[in-house]
């Protein structure tokens, strides 16, 4: 393996030898796709529909073995990998031209332990197929907030949403991971064993390997939770997000809210006339005691003069599906993201003047709070190191027609290079598109060194490059 050439994965090459397809067939318990197959056009297509690559093979796996054979396959053949989980990536990495695409979709098993607060996880499970089973014995593991999302990509690179600040990062509730690495062995990666692997597959990515399976600490939440949307109009957003600000220095860990800026969507609760206009919306979960939420959301709910109000008692998992509608597969989407560590008055202005330049009406920033138990793990502790309270700003370009790509693209651009000033510096991997590939370096800071020797220790090659590629140490020397 060591004496292959790096230049010789070639990116565009499909042709293998019949004989040795043949011989990959037989090995798997999943199944093989090239185009023309029935199922290979939906194999291929993923959440982000600007991506629109075709993979000479699909290797649909059924379990670790399958995952095994087809990285050996990759290696012994020269071939681009792509990996996907969920399919769920801005940069739509889950899928290569040529090449191939090893897909852990069908892997959706989840298993809970309600006695030990665990649950072992496929790669290919969603949240929704997460929360679905640990719910059932009022138990969840920290997730994002569109249940559609794949677990292995969230919890890769570092993974936030309603309950973080109360329970910390997915990754922080990773108790172990089974890995396929690049010379086809598994692995198991814990804090005892392969301890410099687990530390880096905590927010480093896919770049060192496949998981077939994550061990989860889980937490008692809901059934449950109070939460809901408070509707602003979006004049009095500047004095809003001032007031949201202030009153989020006092809110306890079990408290989370978020920031939307979009056009309104017609939801039943909005008067018609709402519908189509910009709005401020201020997303709240408060993951404790129903009655303790009342009191914590007070303070966030008296801002202002709202349009609506319907933060009430909701299913935890209904909850975690309540954006699912406003992020459905099929559209074109691109993304441009900060992390504040403040959100200064400078930076607020510059956001709320992008709102009425939206280029299309599916077009919306998020403003994201995290912190709380996040931030009580020190920057070096994993390879996750954005731990300090802050914002994340997520410019989130969505519509339909190829023709206004320039419009929306050109317009997150213009927003993300306007915020810089006031930004951190840091980025959040997930949110990375495919052309920030000069930015890999700043969203992992001081852990970017210590990355690069574990990737060189155990992806060499750089076999996992479809992802926010660490290129290993001796191929940037040799470049």
């Amino acid at each position: 393996m060591h004496s292959m050439s790096l230049t010789t994965l070639e990116p565009g090459k499909t042709t293998v030898d019949a004989a040795a397809l043949e011989a990959l067939s037989v090995q798997l318990r999943g199944t093989v796709l090239r185009e023309g197959d029935a199922a290979y056009d939906e194999a291929r297509s993923i959440w982000n529909a600007m991506i629109d690559r075709r993979p000479g093979l699909i290797v649909r796996c059924a379990g670790a073995a399958d995952v095994i054979a087809a990285v050996n396959f990759a290696r012994e053949n020269r071939l681009l990998v792509a990996v996907r989980g969920g399919g769920h990536n801005i940069a739509g990495s889950a899928v290569c031209d040529g090449g191939l695409m090893i897909d852990l979709s069908p892997m959706k098993s989840v298993r809970v332990d309600p006695a030990t607060r665990r649950a072992w996880v496929e790669p290919g499970a969603t949240l929704a197929d997460v929360d679905a089973e640990t719910q059932a014995f009022g138990l969840a593991v920290p997730t994002g907030i569109n249940s559609t999302t794949g677990i292995s990509g969230l919890t890769l690179g570092g993974g936030f949403g309603w309950i973080t600040r109360k329970f910390g990062l997915t990754i922080d509730n990773l108790l172990c991971a089974d890995m396929v690495t690049a010379d086809g062995k598994l692995l198991r990666a814990s804090q005892t064993e392969n301890p410099d692997l687990f530390w880096a597959l905590r927010g480093g990515g896919g770049n060192f390997g496949i998981v077939t399976a994550f061990e989860f600490k889980l937490h008692q939440v809901g059934p449950q939770v109070l939460s809901g949307l408070v509707v602003h109009p979006f004049a009095d957003a500047e004095n809003v997000l001032r007031e949201y600000r202030a009153a989020l220095e006092a809110a306890p860990n079990e408290l989370t809210c978020w920031v939307v800026m979009r056009q309104a969507p017609p939801l039943p609760f909005l008067p018609a006339e709402w519908h189509g206009k910009e709005v401020l919306v201020l997303a709240m979960c408060y993951c404790g005691d129903l009655q303790e939420g009342e009191k914590a959301t007070q303070r966030l709910r008296a801002i202002g003069t709202p349009i609506a109000d319907v933060v009430g008692p909701n299913p935890f998992t209904a909850w975690q599906q309540g954006f699912d509608p406003l992020l459905t597969p099929g559209a074109r989407n691109y993304w441009k993201s900060h992390d504040f560590t403040e959100l200064s008055d400078s930076a607020v202005e510059v956001v709320t003047a992008a709102i009425p330049r939206l280029p299309g009406p599916e077009c919306e920033i998020f403003i994201g709070h995290v912190g709380g138990a996040a931030g009580r793990v020190t920057a070096d502790a994993t390879a996750f190191p954005q731990r300090s309270a802050h914002y994340v700003m997520n410019v989130h370009a969505r519509w339909r027609e190829p023709e206004m790509d320039q419009a929306c693209i050109d317009w997150a651009r213009g927003l993300y290079e306007a915020a810089k000033p006031y930004a951190a510096g840091t980025a959040y991997v997930n949110f990375m598109p495919g052309d920030e590939v000069d930015r890999v370096e700043a969203a992992y800071g001081g852990n970017y060194r210590r990355l690069l020797e574990i990737k060189q220790r155990y992806d060499p090659l750089n076999l996992f490059r479809m992802n926010q590629n660490l290129r290993p140490i001796e191929a940037q020397r040799a470049a």
